[in-house]
């Protein structure tokens, strides 16, 4: 499962991170999601509702979209993310319990990391992605081409910052995957349930990060 996560990652690029979306807004942004052809998504645990959220969003995109958890941080939240559907979990650092229930239960992982010991930490603990973040702070893509050195059979995927401005620079320098977040899902556009502006700006993304030539 991890290994055809991980290919199907690499081959789409691109992961959405949805954070405080109102549940009045889901139905717009899954509209949104499908409209745009996005294929991962996740759905952060500190929103209110979020296994709710995940439900209705596997529901809505079944097929279509992967959804997982964001900001999993302890194994009860690892557990109620899996029970209400999450296809993956994602974290901002390396948690053990996080990483020892997915391990037994074959659910891949994006724990995040910056260091080149805590990429490292994260890949053998079983990590079928390591999510550098904050990817900007840290020299961008600059830092990838870096990084792909020692890190060569690594999956990596790049988070803070990206844009349809450097998407392609990203994967050129060596990111497996890019993520985006804050800047496309605004509170305002998740408010007033614009789906026609977050599908555009996905669609952006996607094209941007496929001009990689």
């Amino acid at each position: 499962m991890t290994t055809e996560f991980v290919q199907d990652l690499k081959s789409a690029r691109l992961l959405g991170i949805l954070r405080g979306c109102p549940d009045a807004s889901v139905d717009a942004v899954a509209d949104a999601v499908e409209r745009s052809g996005l294929k991962f998504l996740e759905i952060t645990m500190n929103t209110p509702g979020a296994p709710g959220q995940i439900e209705r969003f596997v529901s809505r995109l079944n097929g279509i979209c992967r959804v997982g958890a964001g900001t999993v941080l302890t194994e009860a939240e690892a557990k109620a993310a899996v029970e209400a559907g999450a296809a993956f979990l994602v974290s901002p650092c390396l948690c053990a319990p996080v990483q020892d229930f997915a391990n037994v239960h074959g659910i891949p992982t994006l724990p995040g990391a910056l260091t080149p010991t805590e990429i490292w930490n994260a890949h053998v603990a079983g990590a079928a992605m390591v999510k550098v973040f904050p990817a900007r702070s840290v020299g961008g893509p600059a830092y990838f081409k870096e990084l792909r050195g020692p890190f060569r059979d690594v999956p990596l995927l790049a988070c803070g910052g990206v844009s349809a401005a450097n998407a392609a620079e990203y994967v050129r320098d060596g990111a497996d995957g890019l993520a985006f977040g804050g800047s496309v899902f605004t509170k305002d556009r998740l408010a007033k349930r614009d789906a026609d502006a977050i599908a555009a700006d996905i669609a952006a993304l996607i094209a941007a990060v496929n001009d990689d030539n």
